[in-house]
């Protein structure tokens, strides 16, 4: 047995209760193998191995009490995965699916993701499995003001910096930068995603979906396309999924469904961004109320987003969302290009068809890391005192993006595998963090 086939097969024993932590781990040992196995250093200085186990795993009691007086308990977590090449940096999530699992996933897959941006930020993640679907306001604000009497201990900008994610909005951001900022007395800038009254950046709400789009018409025109006339369909109905559609359809796709966990819709005329936003953001209600905006549109109860025909998929709303049914369903009706806009959205089974299927594939690491490249912009203004112009943010972002897709682009060539994208973006990430590792000790 090769080296990284036995530390596999220990971490699936190791970590048998966490398979989301071992379906990230397998796609990325299975495609850093020939970076592995080409230099006998990374085994020598241990580098997977210590990959493999996060810096620290935070669980700790969140108590909070409702509108009625009645006491909740919820759990509440923080991975701080890796920080050797910066401060621990990723999302909180507000969701009953959050566990210690999720979590560490997560953590995991923001090490390399961030490493791809180029910027100094290590990776972490955390969450709770609080539902806020349904709590006033008054209720949301309480139970973030219980998980940050507990959190703030962990955190600081030179330490771990955390921004939203699922379920955590620049609303509840808030609750938690005020509690952070009452407990610490430090006005820094320890959480990305802020308002824009107190130090927030422009554009990081639009930043994931637009670095998606941006990273994917990049890898769509070296293989000699664009985005421009593709027929796309999004799932999702978020911050991500919002702004992927936007940008697509301002770049000349045209995005015909959208979904959330009640169903999807269907428009054939390209989904109305403008009705969206009402719905979603300000409304906050499902994607039922769409067919007041557009009644000639289509909605469905349930899933089956990825049964419309498209050219290319940008699956925008949760992990292993899109199973291998799917992906078929997805090759058959011709699509040629698939972007992950949520954090592995894909099983392993759907991407191993994709790729046997020469389906151009941009992964949730590279696909998806506009928001925390734009956070780390945030993290820049903050420390410099300043504020950049929406154009300023937006054009770093397109930057980061086109040379996080000429990494991979140029990593996957580097080890034969061209066009591997999957490959290319875990060996470019891998490289990053394990040169850093191997300069810092073993620490």
């Amino acid at each position: 047995m090769s080296y990284l086939d036995n530390l596999l097969a220990q971490a699936k024993v190791t970590h048998a209760s966490q398979p989301l932590f071992i379906q990230a781990v397998t796609e990325v040992l299975d495609t850093i193998r020939v970076a592995v196995d080409a230099d006998p250093k990374y085994e020598k200085y241990g580098i997977v191995e210590r990959l493999l186990e996060p810096d620290r795993q935070i669980v700790f009691r969140i108590p909070w009490v409702d509108d009625n007086g009645k006491v909740h308990v919820n759990r509440g977590y923080r991975v701080q995965y890796n920080n050797a090449i910066g401060p621990y940096k990723g999302g909180i999530r507000f969701h009953p699916s959050v566990n210690l699992d999720a979590t560490k996933f997560l953590g995991f897959e923001q090490t390399f993701k961030n490493a791809l941006t180029g910027l100094p930020i290590g990776g972490g993640k955390g969450g709770s499995d609080f539902d806020p679907k349904g709590r006033s306001e008054h209720e949301i604000m309480r139970f973030c003001q219980s998980l940050m009497n507990e959190l703030y201990k962990h955190l600081g900008q030179d330490v771990d910096v955390p921004a939203g994610d699922i379920g955590v909005s620049a609303r509840e951001v808030g609750f938690m930068v005020g509690q952070y900022k009452k407990l610490t007395d430090l006005y820094e800038g320890v959480f990305t995603g802020k308002g824009l009254t107190y130090g927030g950046s422009l554009a990081r709400k639009e930043a994931t979906g637009y670095g998606l789009i941006y990273l994917v018409n990049e890898m769509l025109k070296a293989n000699g396309t664009s985005i421009d006339g593709k027929v796309c369909s999004v799932s999702g109905s978020g911050n991500v999924a919002i702004y992927t559609a936007q940008k697509a359809q301002e770049l000349g796709g045209k995005v015909v469904t959208m979904s959330d966990s009640n169903g999807w819709i269907y428009d054939e005329q390209g989904v109305d961004i403008d009705a969206l936003i009402q719905i979603k953001e300000i409304e906050r209600k499902r994607l039922t109320e769409y067919l007041k905006y557009r009644p000639n549109a289509k909605y469905t109860e349930g899933g089956g987003v990825w049964s419309a025909k498209c050219d290319v998929a940008l699956p925008c709303a949760t992990q292993n969302e899109l199973l291998i049914d799917d992906a078929k369903m997805l090759v058959a009706n011709g699509c040629m290009a698939l972007g992950e806009g949520a954090n592995m959205p894909c099983s392993l089974e759907a991407l191993a068809y994709f790729q046997a299927n020469n389906v151009l594939f941009a992964p949730a690491k590279a696909a998806n890391a506009g928001g925390v490249a734009t956070s780390a912009m945030e993290m820049s203004q903050n420390s410099m005192r300043l504020h950049w112009t929406f154009e300023e943010v937006d054009q770093k972002l397109q930057n980061i993006m086109i040379n996080i897709f000429k990494s991979m682009d140029e990593a996957a060539k580097r080890v034969g595998q061209e066009r591997n994208y999957v490959l290319g973006a875990n060996v470019a990430g891998f490289y990053k963090v394990a040169e850093a590792m191997i300069a810092q000790g073993v620490v």
